[in-house]
Parts: structure tokens; sequence; C-alpha cells
């Protein structure tokens, strides 16, 4: 059966709260006290995993956990492909899918790590690859590597199982094994995905006074 996949907006900021770790504690961990210190450490962090393994998830709560503060940063991703100079106002600088830069993005990113570092500034870096193994310029792709890295994995089944279930039950929907198992076989598996799917489910189960069941799941795809 040919997956479904839903172009859902976020509608809550991820949060490093909202992160169900699972094997990823130990990263986790680190930026909790990272991102909450008031002396953040300038020795750069790297993650990196296959897709779907959170990356992006904790740059990005990272990144919503420091607006809280009153902090500036920098985002780069490879969805810019005129990055910006490096601001002084920013605290920390955020990079993302390092692995597809192309040079003009490598350039910048040097740029913003070497001022970034300068100033005592933060870098928290993601990428598919390990820093030895991505193909990226030799400059860069040591800097990437020469701080605190962690290698992030996808959560089992069982435990995106337990998520969801955590989930729905903290939102009072009940999810059925029905319900759970064709969320898992016809849409997008990953666990970001599949909790935008949950919440768009609820509230059109909450516009149409319904339960959440496979029908409704349908009825709300036609209606899209």
């Amino acid at each position: 059966m040919k997956q479904l996949t839903l172009p859902i907006a976020m509608a809550r900021a991820p949060t490093l709260a909202g992160f169900d770790a699972g094997p990823n504690e130990p990263a986790l961990a680190h930026l909790k006290l990272w991102a909450g210190s008031p002396t953040r450490s300038p020795v750069p962090t790297y993650l990196w995993g296959p897709p779907a393994s959170g990356k992006t998830h904790l740059l990005k709560a990272v990144q919503e956990a420091l607006r809280e503060q009153g902090a500036a940063t920098g985002w780069l991703d490879a969805s810019v492909p005129e990055p910006p100079a490096f601001d002084e106002r920013w605290a920390v600088v955020l990079m993302d899918d390092v692995h597809l830069y192309t040079a003009v993005q490598q350039h910048a990113a040097f740029s913003w790590f070497v001022s970034a570092q300068a100033l005592q500034r933060g870098v928290l870096a993601a990428g598919l690859l390990p820093p030895a193994d991505l193909r990226l310029r030799e400059d860069l792709r040591t800097r990437l590597g020469w701080g605190h890295v962690f290698q992030l994995q996808v959560l089992s089944e069982p435990e995106r199982r337990a998520v969801l279930r955590r989930a729905a039950d903290a939102r009072g929907v009940f999810l059925s094994d029905e319900v759970m198992d064709f969320m898992l076989t016809r849409f997008s598996r990953d666990l970001g995905s599949l909790m935008q799917l949950l919440e768009q489910l609820d509230a059109y189960a909450l516009q149409t006074q319904r339960a959440i069941t496979i029908p409704l799941i349908k009825s709300m795809l036609e209606n899209e």
C-alpha cells in the first residue's frame, strides 16, 4: 500500500520538553543543560543520524528555548541559497542538514563558525553523517567534529506507539489499536509527522463531533 503524506504545518514550535528521547537521552540531556545555562559553553555540538531521528526537532527546540530567553540566533539549512553574513547579535549559530550544503553555504557556514568561536558564541549543527564522513570542505568538516558529537537513532515502532498513546491520552483522545495500525502503515512513519497527524485528527474530530476512527481519517483526507 502506498504511504500517504500530509503537508501539515506544525501548530506549535518544537520544544526540548516535548522531545521523546528514547535512546537519544544523552543528546537531549546535553542540550537541555547547554541551552538552559546562563554561561553557555562555546564548545560546538554536532548531532548526526538518519532521517526522522529528531535532528531538526532538537535544533528548532533549542532555537525556541533561546528565543524565550530573549536571545537571537542564526539559522542555516540547505533551503537558504544565499546565507547572510554573521550577525554579532546572535548568541548561537544553528546549522541543519550540513551534508546538503552547496559550496556557497559551506563558505557561509565556515564564516559563521569562525565568527561565533571568536566571540565565544555557541554552535549547534546537524547532519546525516558523522563528521569524518561529511563531504564538505576540510576546514568546516574538522570544526564540526572537534566538540561534542552525538549519534541519534530513530525510535522503534513500539516506542513510537507509546509516544502516540501518551500524546493521545494527554489530549483526552482514544486511539484504538486498529487506528494506530492504520496511522503507522498508511502515513509517513517519522514521529514528527505522526504527531502532526494526531493534532489534525483531534481538531477534525472535534469539528465533526465524531470519534477518531479509520472512516474519520479517510473523510478528513477527502475534505482536504
